[in-house]
């Protein structure tokens, strides 16, 4: 394994600090939340052209980069370094990949290029608050009945009566950037109760019987919508079964959940990188800030027991860092690393609260935006305790003794 970066990624890097440096200051996060697409357009557009972010992970015959998960992960730990709201995620890290490995050849063409390029985005939406689920980081998504198990409940897919496309009917909530997004991932249950199965569908922003909310969510930074199908039409996501109208084959529901998991490692390895991008920043905010605070006539970082308190931050940060990148080379590692990211940026984003003594108790200061992505992103894709626990189910760590040792007789 080489860990080094290559000169085009510390490249890219550059770049785009120096660009997010500019125009993604923390006031400028405040105001770009609170526009009606919850991130700066302009921004988006620019980070599209110059640098092609969504694009990094889309093969370069549809017009992407067709970069690494490394590449991506990299991009992303410098907007977790600026908190920057923007598709990207919903978009490249969760839609590319399952449109790449579910999306018939028709279906590829159609929406890779647009989405490499910038000018579609996309956003996934499961039943309920299971998106951890669905993607398998907290335990495997064959089994929990995250979608809804066929009964009511969840979002249900029909047939058209022509046979010739897909109604769904139901909602999904929590669904990252869903109240902008320009094309909807939905997974919906099919084939009745004893036929149940999950599959992905594909819904347009203007579709007749979808309705958009924007939750009101802890962290602004990360937008959440409410989706309501309401017998909206689709179109299944990959190769119709044999027979008109027919739902997809008996293997293409385990397929989905195939595809879910993979997008879901490689999720995760991105997640990582940025949570210890946030991370790194609110410890280097703090630092400068000790620098700075006086208190008995010195300032406070020369004291030991604070030292001994960044010291401590440090070290966390900088195994996340690397459990990440190792995470990003081989993704089957990533349900580790985020747990590892996860808990370095909660307990950094506490201790940036406790550091900055009165001004960070304020609810207005900006310790708080890294406070606030912490506790959200271990609600969304944790908690951090569930993912040590499947990652260590998966290795078999915990498994019988006795299932391994052969009787003499």
């Amino acid at each position: 394994m080489d860990a080094a970066f290559t000169a085009e990624q510390d490249e890219m890097r550059r770049t785009l600090r120096e660009i997010l440096g500019k125009r993604c200051g923390p006031d400028e996060v405040k105001a770009a939340v609170r526009t009606a697409a919850g991130h700066d357009r302009e921004l988006w557009q620019q980070l599209s052209r110059r640098l092609g972010l969504p694009g990094l992970a889309v093969a370069e015959e549809y017009g992407g980069v067709g970069c690494t998960p490394a590449d991506l992960a990299l991009a992303c730990e410098e907007t977790g370094r600026a908190l920057l709201p923007s598709p990207l995620f919903a978009t490249a890290a969760l839609c590319v990949p399952l449109i790449t490995a579910l999306g018939t050849a028709a279906q590829r063409s159609a929406l890779l290029p647009p989405l490499a390029a910038g000018g579609l985005t996309a956003a996934l939406a499961v039943p309920g608050p299971a998106l951890a689920t669905a993607l398998a980081l907290t335990g495997d998504n064959t089994v929990a009945p995250w979608s809804g198990g066929g009964r009511a409940g969840g979002v249900q897919a029909r047939p058209d009566a022509d046979g010739d496309g897909w109604r769904l009917y139901g909602e999904a909530a929590q669904v990252l950037d869903g109240h902008s997004a320009s094309l909807l991932l939905v997974a919906a249950h099919t084939g009745g109760f004893a036929r149940s199965r999950t599959l992905l569908f594909l819904v347009r922003e203007d579709a007749p019987g979808l309705v958009r909310s924007r939750q009101a969510t802890l962290d602004e930074t990360r937008p959440q919508a409410r989706i309501q199908l309401r017998d909206a039409p689709a179109e299944l996501l990959g190769e119709p079964g044999a027979g008109s109208g027919a739902p997809a084959a008996a293997g293409a529901g385990a397929d989905v959940l195939g595809a879910l998991a993979a997008t879901g490692r490689t999720a995760c390895a991105v997640l990582a990188a940025e949570a210890v991008g946030a991370a790194g920043q609110a410890l280097a905010r703090t630092v400068e800030y000790v620098q700075q605070r006086e208190q008995f006539g010195r300032a406070i970082g020369s004291f030991q027991a604070v030292k001994h308190r960044l010291a401590d931050l440090y070290v966390q940060v900088q195994a996340a860092r690397s459990a990440a990148y190792y995470a990003a080379w081989d993704p089957r590692q990533g349900g580790l690393a985020l747990a590892q990211g996860l808990e370095a940026l909660r307990v950094t984003a506490g201790e940036a609260i406790q550091l900055h003594g009165g001004i960070g108790f304020t609810w207005e200061h900006d310790a708080h935006l890294y406070f606030k992505r912490a506790a959200a992103d271990e609600l969304l894709f944790g908690p951090v305790h569930r993912l040590r626990a499947h990652a260590a189910d998966r290795a078999g760590l915990f498994a019988s003794p006795t299932a391994h040792v052969k009787v003499a007789v």
